[in-house]
């Protein structure tokens, strides 16, 4: 259908250009637009959220905000359907409208990060872990239970309208965001089962958005890798999301440039320096801003942000309980970089092998600063430190959970194969580990460095993959 400019918006985004979206002028009554849900609370929140954790301390351009990245995925859902679309339907019978198909997706990219706390993933491993939740759980559950009837209520996107019996599903929505877990994909669709990869793939609508977005705001790199080639040479086939041999080369430079804003931006040393002085004083601090599971509290989960999270500690100051006071003291040296932990030492590991990731001694922080504090001068041995151990995967490791998600198709060797089978893409590392030793002060840095190599040396190669 030709274009409603009378229901159109844009919105004009740095690394897109403009986003189009459904306004809430000139609707028929009862219709819900993209507006509505854009501007709903919970979506609005993500305003209060930075994409980067704690880098923004660090590198202080990248003070980009969850909304800009999930408008960014939204778009970009929208890209991958318009091309996509066809191979879809092709490939699964009784798919749905296109249209259904692409306001689906567009919902999911937009609400996929809802469910996020201050501090993003931090806010997952630090608080919500002890309710057996990620952000991904919490978000399911306001995509069900707080936003399914307006959701049902879209009847269009700015690219085409739905059927007149097709009303878009919560549930499909809350699944598609959620990351598969044992291959669990009873009771849906094929062509629903296929459309998750653009969601917990290795390329997919949160992935190749954040990239591009985080290395233009940071500095990184203003343009980090060719989304548009990596979309054209993109198709639905039987097996699932596949990519032609002629755009394997961009995804394995989308796969390395991720790789990379990993090692120099998410895992920088100094963003690393806050997060662990973070971790010291989280727990405590939540228990004076929260009062428990963030599914049993919505009302106040909704007005966690770190807009108010900084604003309540910064008057902890204040509080006449002398525990309190000393919780503010620390966060106002947090916030002040006054840094608890500076680096002394760090290796980096790669491993090509799930055999030698899964033996290294690097992943167990507490043996490793055992072995360490061993091989210090007598005087120093008990000088306090911490081992910090990040790892990232570059890609699927086999067939777990996240395989099965991606193919290529090369016309020289038949069908699509998995992509993990391919010769080249093997050539990657399976992921890399990087380990560091924080001090209070850089006062030791030789002797910690030479007692990390004699830890080197004690361990076998074939365990630490070195």
């Amino acid at each position: 259908m030709p274009r409603d400019f009378k229901t159109e918006a844009l919105s004009h985004d740095p690394i897109h250009g403009y986003i189009p979206f459904v306004s809430n002028v000139g609707l028929p009554p009862g219709e819900i637009s993209e507006q509505d849900i854009i501007d709903h609370p919970w979506v609005q929140r993500m305003r209060h959220i930075h994409q980067l954790q704690t880098a923004h301390f660090v590198f202080p351009t990248a003070e980009h905000m969850r909304f800009q990245h999930i408008l960014g995925a939204m778009h970009l859902a929208s890209r991958a359907i318009e091309l996509w679309y066809d191979s879809l339907a092709e490939s699964c019978p009784n798919t749905p409208s296109k249209a259904y198909v692409e306001s689906l997706v567009r919902m999911a990219a937009l609400l996929h990060d809802i469910g996020h706390g201050p501090f993003g993933h931090f806010f997952d491993d630090n608080y919500s872990a002890q309710y057996n939740l990620t952000h991904e759980d919490i978000g399911a559950h306001i995509i069900q239970n707080v936003l399914g009837e307006a959701l049902q209520g879209i009847r269009r996107n700015p690219n085409g309208m739905l059927k007149p019996l097709e009303i878009l599903d919560p549930r499909q929505i809350a699944w598609l965001i959620k990351r598969p877990k044992d291959n669990q994909t009873e009771g849906h669709p094929d062509w629903l089962k296929k459309l998750r990869s653009m969601f917990s793939g290795i390329y997919t609508v949160d992935n190749m958005d954040f990239v591009l977005r985080d290395a233009y705001m940071s500095g990184y790199n203003t343009k980090a890798f060719d989304v548009w080639r990596l979309l054209h040479y993109s198709f639905f086939t039987p097996q699932g999301l596949t990519i032609h041999v002629r755009g394997l080369p961009t995804l394995i430079n989308f796969v390395e440039t991720r790789a990379n804003l990993f090692r120099t931006i998410y895992f920088h040393r100094t963003v690393r320096a806050f997060d662990i002085a973070i971790e010291e004083v989280f727990q405590e601090t939540m228990q004076q801003l929260f009062p428990g599971n963030p599914l049993e509290h919505l009302d106040d989960y909704l007005l966690l942000t770190e807009s108010s999270f900084f604003v309540d500690v910064s008057r902890f100051r204040k509080s006449s309980d002398p525990a309190v006071q000393e919780l503010g003291r620390k966060w106002a040296q947090i916030l002040n970089r006054e840094f608890t932990w500076h680096m002394a030492c760090e290796r980096v590991l790669n491993f090509h092998s799930a055999s030698a990731e899964r033996m290294t001694i690097f992943s167990e922080t507490e043996f490793v600063e055992k072995r360490v504090r061993q091989h210090l001068p007598k005087e120093i041995r008990d000088i306090p430190l911490r081992c910090d151990s990040r790892k990232h995967y570059h890609r699927p490791r086999g067939r777990l959970p996240m395989g099965g998600q991606n193919y290529l198709f090369d016309p020289g060797h038949g069908g699509p194969v998995e992509l993990h089978d391919d010769e080249l893409f093997r050539q990657l590392p399976m992921s890399f580990l990087i380990f560091r030793i924080y001090a209070h002060n850089n006062q030791y840095d030789d002797q910690l460095n030479a007692a990390l190599n004699q830890v080197l040396g004690d361990v076998n190669d074939d365990k630490t993959n070195m």
